[in-house]
């Protein structure tokens, strides 16, 4: 594998910054659902007047040290061969360990080969969609009048964190309330008599090709659609992680915005929006014209979205954001069309695409097939000063021994403790599939990308795994390596 480009170079400087602004500002990445607050326009990012101040921050990771020693490959050899080796990895382990300072393989057991990557795949979406709309891209959702006076059509536009309320599952999400407050000003004295759901926007299967048979009920997954509220959870209120999902979200969406206009629930069915106007058609001004927007609300950013998905894991978002990647690049909003428009935009940027296989957009599919080669890529682009949009990336990977799904890692298994506060990775975990990739900060300050895959590990030996992928992770934390 050849050196990146010299505009790659920087990249410790860069990431570093990015970590300094994110970690040492605390609750922006475990409390508040984005990494960057001025980025947002948020101008609640802060407590209000009343509440007690927040605790003094605490640096959880140590910024790294252009002039630091890079690791030789010979010494990343001696000490990773023996613990990938580890049989608890199972059959198949794939492994890339770079300098992200000048693109350096270090180390190298598979690394071009595409393997089974679970929810790593979230990593290559977010690089995607920040690439395709950028961070500050609102998902709409809006109201257009129906063909006939009184219908309400409600077109999805593929926002997965739409609330009925004021407080949704998802903080800071738009709310139907106020779409409706919206449509009752535009309709004036025609009261709304009937709602079309329109979700039109994603075709095609509802569930990803290669999921798990127990995946639509088992309450990590549920059914994609263009119109859906809270992730399509049955309750907002749920918790991270497990939730009931509904069967037909557009439709549960529909029924909650027909009940804020007042119309029952026999009265909302499927459609498709009427074709906007275009032009005064010299209709009486107290009608409204089929397909006039009545209203519009959009979602939080999409540098909020990307950091939910990654700290969270959160698979609705994920296939949500990836159909986003299709939008923007004029394929269908399907899991076809997400998977095609990312591989392309992985060409764009230059990343190694072999062995490059794509089904969604979550990890949920056993047909994905990603390298630990192009994930060590992405993150370098991903921190390096060429492409600014892709920082918010690190905003919510989870760092070890303290938050999000590593907040329970690195201290317990032996030969682990090292990397605590100082991993900041993505994982992945199917039934026999295990994989880590994300950045490490040796013990001398020198920067590395690194991801580890396993997709042969026994059905029952998650735990053991887990600890070997961990293992890996801080012995690069405390290497020397010469």
């Amino acid at each position: 594998m050849p050196p990146r480009p010299s505009g790659h170079r920087r990249l410790p400087l860069v990431l570093a910054a990015v970590l300094v602004l994110v970690l040492v500002t605390v609750g922006l990445v475990v409390v508040r659902p984005g990494p960057v607050g001025r980025w947002l326009g948020d101008g609640n990012a802060g407590p209000a007047p009343t509440e007690p101040a927040e605790p003094a921050p605490v640096a959880v990771l140590a910024a790294a040290d252009v002039g630091a020693p890079m690791p030789s490959a010979e010494g990343m050899r001696a000490v990773l061969d023996p613990l990938v080796d580890d049989a608890a990895l199972g059959g198949r382990v794939n492994v890339a360990v770079a300098d992200a300072l000048t693109g350096q393989p270090l180390f190298d057991r598979g690394g071009g080969e595409g393997t089974v990557p679970a929810s790593v795949t979230k990593l290559l979406t977010a690089v995607t969609v920040l690439t395709a709309r950028g961070p500050g891209y609102r998902i709409p959702t809006r109201a257009v009048a129906g063909a006939q006076p009184g219908e309400v059509v409600i077109v999805g536009g593929g926002d997965p964190t739409l609330a009925a309320g004021a407080k949704g599952f998802y903080p800071g999400a738009a709310s139907l309330e106020d779409l409706a407050n919206q449509v009752r000003t535009a309709l004036g004295g025609t009261a709304p008599s009937r709602v079309i759901v329109d979700s039109s926007l994603f075709p095609g299967p509802v569930y990803g090709p290669g999921w798990d048979d127990d995946i639509p009920t088992g309450g990590y997954g549920a059914a994609v659609t263009a119109l859906m509220l809270d992730g399509a959870r049955k309750d907002p209120k749920a918790g991270q992680g497990w939730a009931e999902r509904v069967p037909q979200p557009d439709l549960t969406a529909g029924r909650a915005f027909a009940r804020l206009l007042g119309v029952p629930d026999s009265a909302v069915q499927k459609g498709t929006a009427p074709a906007a106007p275009t032009e005064a058609t010299g209709a009486p001004a107290e009608t409204t014209e089929p397909g006039a927007e009545l209203g519009v609300v959009q979602s939080p950013p999409l540098i909020r979205l990307v950091d939910i998905m990654i700290s969270e894991s959160d698979n609705i978002v994920a296939e949500a954001l990836a159909r986003q990647v299709a939008l923007a690049h004029d394929e269908p909003g399907s899991y076809a069309g997400a998977a095609a428009a990312m591989a392309e935009v992985v060409s764009e940027l230059g990343l190694p695409a072999g062995g490059l296989t794509l089904a969604d957009g979550s990890g949920l599919s056993r047909k994905n097939l990603i390298s630990p080669a192009l994930l060590t890529e992405s993150l370098a682009l991903a921190a390096s000063p060429d492409r600014p949009e892709l920082g918010g990336i690190f905003g919510g990977l989870p760092v070890g021994g303290w938050s999000g799904t590593l907040r329970d890692r690195y201290g317990a298994a032996p030969g682990t403790a090292a990397g605590a506060g100082v991993v900041r990775a993505k994982t992945g975990t199917l039934t026999r599939v295990h994989a880590i990739a994300g950045v490490v900060t040796t013990a001398e300050g020198r920067l590395l990308t690194f991801a580890v895959l396993t997709d042969q590990v026994p059905p029952d030996g998650m735990e053991p795994a887990r600890a070997a992928l961990d293992r890996i992770a801080a012995a690069l934390a405390t290497c020397g390596c010469h």
